[in-house]
Formats: structure tokens, sequence, C-alpha cells
């Protein structure tokens, strides 16, 4: 994988650039959907290449570990012949699991022990493990095993966790190190900087993180309940610290404020399961503001979902008949609301490189934050 640097705002920190991989060159900044069981919900391939003009896109070892299975996936050849995604892809190692599923989780030296949410059935993770499942899923990028922290954590609880975590990091490396791709093309593990809300575990936890000096670098354990600024002080601390020129991913975020604000800080990939998950509840985001389309004031609205942003979905259907297919629970409004939110996300971040490389990023970024999201 290779990183070049195409553009730097003047006025803050963002930065435009290209990550080439094997099945591909990613734009950035960039935001990845999340396709958590190999599928982003509700959206076929086609669309997502073509209409949401997706780059690259998400899948997570436990859920796919669990279904359909490393067997179903090997003989595939890999989660890209097996989904048809001819894209780059990104898995997440499960690290979050060991977080969400906190109730059924033992974390001990050598790996997490919990139960499957599916069956019950007990399953071990480890750092080994975790990156030969991986491997077998095929990824372009690999996610180091780590353990996301809870908001609020105390001290001690965030301090031991982080250093496990660079402890499992080693023991990713080596694993990763050591074996080979299984599909004919090249793969990369990016290391991933916790330390909870604590300004010195974040500072050690991202020289930590550079010092093993792999392709690219995560942030994780941000977006789990912080108050915003938080976020941004901690995204900040970190970025000023890991390599520049190597691409910088914070998991998990988020709102189409928080990922401009972000961006301005030197992030420059991001995903989320927002714009989805909200677009089966019938929230929008839009190039005007956030819309709840289950609103009776948009039952006689007539109009484009959203015409500036030029996709089919946006511009053929009305607000009035999205609204009625969500409020009759129809699946075609699930489908045309999440199509419509991801293509508003990858305009998003489109619309913010092409400002950095013209330098008017800062006072861009400035009005888009306030006017994206304004309740309309």
């Amino acid at each position: 994988m290779q990183f070049d640097l195409i553009a730097k705002d003047a006025q803050s920190k963002a930065r435009a650039g290209v990550v080439q991989t094997d099945h591909g060159a990613i734009e950035t900044p960039i935001f990845m959907p999340v396709g958590t069981a190999g599928t982003v919900k509700a959206v076929h391939q086609r669309e997502l290449k073509e209409d949401v003009k997706a780059e690259i896109i998400l899948g997570n070892t436990y859920h796919l570990y669990l279904r359909p299975g490393l067997n179903v996936l090997e003989q595939a050849g890999g989660l890209h012949k097996f989904n048809g995604w001819d894209r780059p892809i990104l898995t997440d190692s499960g690290g979050y699991q060991v977080f969400s599923l906190a109730g059924t989780r033992k974390i001990k030296e050598e790996g997490v022990k919990f139960r499957s949410h599916i069956d019950g059935s007990p399953l071990d993770f480890t750092p080994e493990n975790v990156m030969d499942t991986q491997r077998i899923i095929g990824a372009d990028i690999i996610m180091a095993f780590d353990e996301c922290t809870p908001y609020p954590c105390d001290y001690t609880y965030a301090k031991n966790s982080m250093e496990r975590t660079h402890r499992w990091l080693q023991r990713c490396v080596d694993r990763f190190d050591s074996t080979e791709p299984k599909y004919g093309y090249s793969q990369t593990l990016f290391p991933i900087v916790q330390g909870s809300t604590y300004k010195d575990l974040r500072v050690k936890s991202a020289e930590t993180i550079a010092s093993f000096g792999r392709e690219g670098n995560a942030i994780g354990g941000l977006s789990v309940g912080e108050p915003a600024e938080m976020m941004y002080e901690m995204t900040e601390l970190v970025c000023d610290i890991l390599p520049a020129d190597k691409p910088r991913y914070l998991m998990g975020v988020g709102t189409p404020a928080n990922i401009l604000e972000n961006i301005a800080l030197g992030v420059d990939m991001f995903d989320c399961v927002l714009p989805t998950r909200n677009a089966r509840n019938g929230m929008l985001f839009t190039t005007q503001g956030i819309v709840n389309i289950r609103n009776e004031r948009w039952a006689n609205d007539h109009s484009p979902i959203d015409a500036e942003l030029g996709v089919y979905a946006s511009s053929f259907y009305s607000k009035a008949y999205l609204r009625h297919l969500v409020r009759a629970n129809e699946m075609l409004g699930a489908q045309i609301s999440s199509i419509h939110n991801l293509t508003f996300y990858l305009w998003l971040v489109k619309q913010a490189r092409q400002q950095i490389i013209n330098g008017t990023f800062r006072d861009w970024k400035d009005l888009m934050v306030k006017k994206l999201m304004t309740r309309l």
C-alpha cells in the first residue's frame, strides 16, 4: 500500500491524498460505508459503485467469522469474490465487539473469550487467530486486535487496557509478518491508538503505534459516548504525533459535522453506521440540513429528496413519496434513504477534498458545519 499527499490546507491541518491498493486507488479524505456482514445494508454493489461512488467498504471480522464462516469465504476466494465488490475492503478486527459484548466476555492476556450473539457458542479471539481470520477474509486493510474502552473509563483501567493493546499489537505484527496473503494481492496492517480520554495515555499510545512503522494508523476508542469537543481534543493530539506520510483512520466517526471537524485536524479516513442506520429510521442528511422524513411537513412536498446530489435515488423520488414508504415500513423506503445518505456522505468528503486542493477548506468547513447540522 502507498500513500501520497496531494495538497494541504494552509489554515488547518486538513490534507488531500491518495491511498494506492491492489484493488484500486482511494482518494482521501474518504468515508467508508460499513458492510458489517459482507453487505452494506439495503444497497446493491452496483449502487455502491455507480451511485454512491464508494471507493472502499468495511467488513467485520467477528460477524463474517460467524456467518457465512471462513470455509465459505475461503472457497469463494475471499470476500471480494464472495460479495462481488472489486474495490478495496477494510476489516475491523472484532475489537469493537469486545467492547459492545461486554456482558458475555472475559479479557485475558492471551485474548478474549466471549459468546456468539447468535447461538451462545463460546468464541476465542487472539491477536494471532484474528490476523489469520482477516487473511482468509481477504481484506486489503487489516486492523490490529485491540480493546475499545468504554466512556467513561477510569484511568487505571484505561492504562492497563492500552498497555495490553500494545502487547497484542506486537503479537499481531509478528503473526501478520510471518504469513502471506492468500489470494494473490497485498494486504496491510493498521495499528490502533487507544487511551480513552486521557491525554498522557493518548500521547503514549500514539508514540507506540507510530514506532511500529506500519503503512497506516488508526485512532480507536472515540465516538463511544464522550462529548464531541473531547473527541476533537484527543484526535488533534494524536494526529500531531502520528506520521504525516501515512493515512490516519478515525474509527466509527460520525456525523457530517464530526467528519468535517476531524478532517480539519488531519484525519484521512472515516467509517460509521450512522448514515445507513439513521436512513432506516427516516433521518436524512442533505446538502441543506437534516430532514426527519416522517414529519408531517413533508407529506405533500413533491420536490426531489435532494436534487443537488444528482444521484437517481435523491433526484427521482420525492420527499412525499419517501415519507409514505418509510411510514408504511416498505423496504424500498430503507433502500432509497440508505443510498441517499451514503451518497451524501461521499459527496461531502469529495467536496472537502476539492476545497483542500483549492486552498479554501477552512472557511467552507465553518459554513458547512452550521448548515449541515440544521434541522429542517
